[in-house]
């Protein structure tokens, strides 16, 4: 048996819930990456300017630190 064209035109499938699910996932993740670039330029200037970053303690406040735990034994 052969199977013989014909002149009727194909029509396509209508999407199922699976394509309608990965149409939706993409969106999402679409959304989450505009998200994260959104935040990633709000904090990414402070991020790398690690100069207005100070420690709290000084020099001074360690050295009678150490001073104070050799005194101890």
């Amino acid at each position: 048996m052969s199977t013989q064209l014909t002149s009727e035109p194909v029509r396509k499938q209508p999407p199922n819930v699976y394509t309608v699910i990965l149409i939706v996932s993409v969106v999402f993740l679409l959304i989450a990456v505009i998200a994260m670039v959104i935040e990633y330029r709000r904090y990414a200037p402070d991020y790398w300017q690690t100069n207005t970053a100070r420690p709290n303690a000084s020099a001074h406040s360690v050295s009678a630190l150490s001073a104070a735990w050799d005194s101890r034994g």
